[in-house]
């Protein structure tokens, strides 16, 4: 798999060194990051005003569905890579489970809609980077890439293992103010693990049918299926919405998926799933402290031990960043 992956790189990868193909995937994790940041404060603000947290993520995919399926009708490369999968899965060069990565996706924007309103965006986002980095750990290493398998180091271990002390950090003063049960954080942890995967997942796929924007399509496909039918539970046990809000930037959370979903999709391979999910994690930091200190969800500011968790985390994913980005191409 990881040869056919070099095969169909990215356009433009080849004319650029293996060095010059990292420092660039860096960047670009790092803004796929930010933009998971800014959706997880738009999905949650929208949860919080339908009063619907499931609908809210439903509306978030099913928006950005509805952009990449107009974008399909135009794009014969989507509709090629589309043909490609199909292919790929008969002859089972791709296994129909790395269609599933959003899953993951699913998973994550959920998590969004119930937790950011009210953990705040730092708080998710430090939850998610421990489970994220965690994972990365196993998924690199197992080669479900198309980088193929990665070797771990020390730092990537202890840099891994920094980031579950963040969370521990945070947790002294993010939880008290809000009086809320730990059962709150499992959502962020078990989406940032089941990120790891998703990137991993879908880098296969992307470089399966050589085009990222494809294997954004069938993640939001898969997302989408799994929330409607977690939405249909939620309104048989709660009801639906109580309200529908007037600012339009609350629906635009599916077009800032598509954005950090195709990102990762076109870079994890040039740099790998580890490098990626650590790039993009200080992008989510970065951009969720700035939203909480900015323009907070409720007027809340943000806590203190937040704020250590969060430096604390993003000093982890530096000291794992060291190995990674130092290591001579192979």
């Amino acid at each position: 798999m990881a040869t056919a992956s070099t095969a169909s790189a990215p356009q433009g990868a080849t004319e650029r060194s293996p060095k010059a193909n990292k420092a660039l995937g860096v960047g670009l994790a790092v803004v796929s990051g930010l933009a998971m940041a800014v959706q997880g404060r738009v999905n949650g603000q929208l949860g919080s005003e339908l009063h619907d947290s499931m609908l809210a993520a439903v509306i978030s995919f099913g928006g950005g569905l509805l952009v990449l399926l107009v974008v399909l009708s135009f794009s014969p490369k989507m509709r090629l890579g589309l043909r490609k999968l199909r292919d790929a899965v008969r002859n089972q060069t791709l296994r129909p489970w790395h269609l599933l990565g959003g899953f993951a996706g699913a998973t994550f924007v959920a998590g969004q809609s119930i937790t950011v309103p009210i953990l705040g965006v730092a708080m998710f986002t430090v939850g998610a980077v421990a489970g994220q980095t965690v994972s990365g750990l196993f998924v690199d290493r197992a080669g479900l890439g198309p980088a193929g398998p990665q070797p771990l180091t020390p730092l990537r271990v202890f840099g891994a293992l920094l980031t579950l002390a963040a969370v521990g950090g945070s947790l002294s003063g993010g939880f008290g103010s809000h009086g809320a049960g730990l059962w709150l954080l499992a959502l962020p942890l078990v989406a940032g693990v089941l990120m790891a995967v998703q990137q991993a997942y879908n880098g296969r796929v992307g470089a399966t049918s050589g085009s990222a924007m494809t294997a954004t399509l069938v993640n939001f496909v898969t997302g989408l299926s799994v929330l409607l039918l977690g939405w249909v539970v939620s309104l048989v046990l709660r009801g639906g919405p109580t309200a529908f809000p007037h600012n339009p930037v609350l629906y635009l959370g599916g077009l800032v998926g598509i954005l950090f979903i195709a990102l990762a999709s076109f870079v994890v391979e040039w740099i790998g799933v580890l490098l990626l999910g650590l790039s993009a994690i200080a992008g989510q930091l970065i951009g969720a402290v700035l939203l909480d200190v900015f323009v907070p969800a409720h007027g809340e500011h943000l806590a203190t031990a937040t704020l250590v968790g969060a430096a604390i985390a993003l000093v982890a994913v530096g000291i794992a960043l060291v190995p990674t980005l130092t290591r001579a191409p192979r």
